[in-house]
């Protein structure tokens, strides 16, 4: 029941959370944040999205072919766009992996070795991002913030994935896919790859970082590096939490309580929210592109297969 309902209630929550943000703060701080994207934040934003997306999309070739898939990085990237688009006007936020991770399988050959390829790529992303992130926030508290440096909240995190671990060992066809990831990570463990994988990973943080400033800068804020980096981080962190329609909801949350603290104000935070999540829309539209020559050439291969067989079914009339 809850697995029917959980997409449902996703939106919802999200929905609710807008809506919260809107009769606290007004209208008018999301109109503002419409009004204040211009020409140089959206070629900003198109020349940001462009590298970030090349550095992702050349991580996943690395690991790919780590695993023994081929992949070549022109496919990565028209792949990686067009997932970034799927996943940014869609409410589950990650159906774009889904269907590169399990479309690259079927072209390789091994439908699990591609979707565990895609996992693997998008978790070291989200490593590098959380060592970035305590190091940033060990440097710049943000106002408020308990870092629990005993590593208690470390602790509990990794107990929490012990026991997930444990239990799900005990069941067969999760074993089987523990089994499987554990041995393809063990693989990645290269001196050949992981290193690569976490400068391509680091560059692609300081991208969103760059995006955020722009986004930051184009809605009116005119606080420093050193006050936007620790809510910076969060908020990107914040960003992976599975409740939000195409992005919006939990992150404009955070900054409009994070900028508050931080004496920024709370209208600013929440402009700037709608700011990135608006230049994260126009810096993934070149997968419309990818999608609509994808469908094409898709077209174009049925026309051909569907002349070649005319002759044959024209054979097959005339002998009846």
């Amino acid at each position: 029941m809850m697995k029917k309902f959980w997409p449902w209630l996703r939106l919802v929550l999200a929905l609710g959370i807008l809506v919260a943000l809107g009769v606290r703060l007004g209208t008018g701080a999301f109109l503002d944040g419409l009004r204040a994207i211009d020409a140089f934040s959206v070629a900003a934003a198109l020349a940001i999205g462009l590298v970030t997306t090349v550095l992702s999309a050349g991580r996943w070739v690395l690991v790919a072919r780590r695993l023994g898939l081929p992949l070549t990085l022109k496919s990565a990237v028209s792949d990686y766009y067009r997932a970034q688009l799927v996943n940014a006007v869609l409410p589950a936020g990650v159906l774009g992996d889904v269907h590169r991770a399990v479309n690259h399988g079927r072209e390789s050959g091994d439908v699990g070795r591609g979707v565990r390829a895609v996992f693997f790529e998008r978790f070291a992303g989200q490593i590098v991002l959380i060592g970035i992130g305590l190091a940033v926030l060990l440097t710049h508290p943000a106002p408020g913030l308990d870092l629990a440096p005993d590593g208690t909240t470390a602790g509990l995190v990794l107990a929490g994935l012990a026991v997930a671990a444990i239990v799900g060992w005990q069941i067969g066809p999760v074993r089987r896919v523990l089994v499987h990831t554990l041995a393809d990570g063990i693989r990645l463990l290269s001196f050949r790859t992981w290193p690569a994988v976490i400068g391509l990973s680091a560059a692609t943080v300081a991208g969103y970082v760059a995006m955020f400033l722009v986004a930051a800068r184009a809605a009116g804020s005119d606080a420093t590096i050193a006050q936007l980096a620790p809510v910076v981080v969060l908020a990107l962190l914040i960003m992976a939490i599975p409740v939000n329609i195409g992005g919006f909801g939990p992150r404009e949350a955070f900054l409009a309580v994070a900028f508050g603290a931080a004496g920024l104000g709370a209208a600013q935070g929440f402009t700037t929210g709608i700011v990135y999540g608006v230049l994260a829309l126009i810096a993934a539209l070149p997968g419309a592109v990818v999608l609509f020559l994808s469908r094409r050439k898709t077209e174009e291969v049925q026309v051909v297969t569907e002349r070649l067989g005319q002759p044959r079914e024209q054979e097959l009339a005339l002998a009846r």
